[in-house]
């Protein structure tokens, strides 16, 4: 398959999802970082978004019972 029709056919999510696993790839086996340090830098990422989202819902549901 040729690039402009793996475009053609993917949707835009799956665009995405292929760009970030294309570049991933390429990081790791030029060694730029290891596999190791990109899971460290995920779960890191993840858990961040986590927190902030748990605050986002304490948050929300106290203004919503002194309302």
């Amino acid at each position: 398959m040729r690039f402009d029709d793996a475009l053609e056919i993917a949707s835009r999510d799956e665009r995405f999802q292929a760009t970030i696993y294309a570049m991933n790839t390429l990081l790791v086996q030029k060694g730029v970082y290891t596999r190791e340090e990109f899971e460290s830098l995920f779960v890191e990422w993840v858990s961040k978004e986590a927190r902030r989202k748990q605050l986002h819902e304490s948050a929300e549901a106290v203004a919503h019972t002194t309302r």
